[in-house]
């Protein structure tokens, strides 16, 4: 489902909040039957899709098989820490099992290094063959803002839409903060809207905010 440019609380319906929401089953401690009832709950109010670890992707998938919800993981999470060649087989494997949108993680580290070459061509990797085995794959490039400074967000947008990633995302929301208007803003403005879409991320908690 398509938003409006412009909403509003009075144009907004359930059904386009849902349509908004990406639902996340990320937490290390959640057992089969939570991830099985989150699909559940998520194919009942009909979110845009459901995110889950990628050892949970295959459940999700027959959870969610005809239901219109989509399934998603994360690659390299939470921190991005793990090689460029382990993040591909990572995104491999979730395609294969089912996956349709991949949240990876770039390497806050080499970011903040100033390895810049190094995170674009790891980001550029993971799109390439990800497309390459599912192309209407969805891949979206998490930068952990609460551990960035503006400059540091600036370049991950940057190096990010350089190597191809559908999304820019504020936080894995197992960092120091969530998603804030600021860096929202920020990430838009140093992004081209007709290339590269923003996603907001943790602490998003009632209708307000998310408007």
């Amino acid at each position: 489902m398509e938003l409006p440019a412009k909403i509003s609380l009075e144009t907004l319906t359930p059904e386009m909040v849902a349509k908004t929401i990406d639902h996340s089953l990320l937490r290390p401690d959640m057992t089969i039957d939570e991830v099985i009832e989150g699909c559940r709950l998520s194919a009942k109010y009909q979110v845009a899709s459901v995110c889950v670890k990628s050892c949970d992707v295959l459940i999700a998938a027959k959870q969610l098989q005809g239901t219109g919800v989509e399934v998603g993981t994360v690659v390299g999470f939470p921190h991005g820490n793990t090689s460029a060649k382990v993040k591909v087989f990572e995104a491999l494997q979730a395609i294969d099992d089912g996956a349709v949108e991949l949240d990876m993680v770039l390497n806050i580290a080499h970011l903040k290094s100033g390895l810049y070459d190094e995170v674009r061509e790891e980001i550029r990797l993971i799109v390439d063959a990800a497309k390459e085995r599912l192309p209407t794959c969805c891949i979206k490039v998490i930068f952990e803002c609460s551990l960035l400074t503006d400059q540091e967000k600036i370049m991950a947008c940057k190096l990010s839409e350089e190597a191809g990633a559908d999304y820019v995302k504020t936080s894995t929301g197992f960092s120091t903060g969530g998603a804030t208007i600021a860096d929202l803003k920020l990430m838009r403005a140093s992004t081209d809207p007709k290339k590269t879409r923003v996603k907001a991320s943790g602490g998003i908690r009632n209708l307000d905010y998310l408007i």
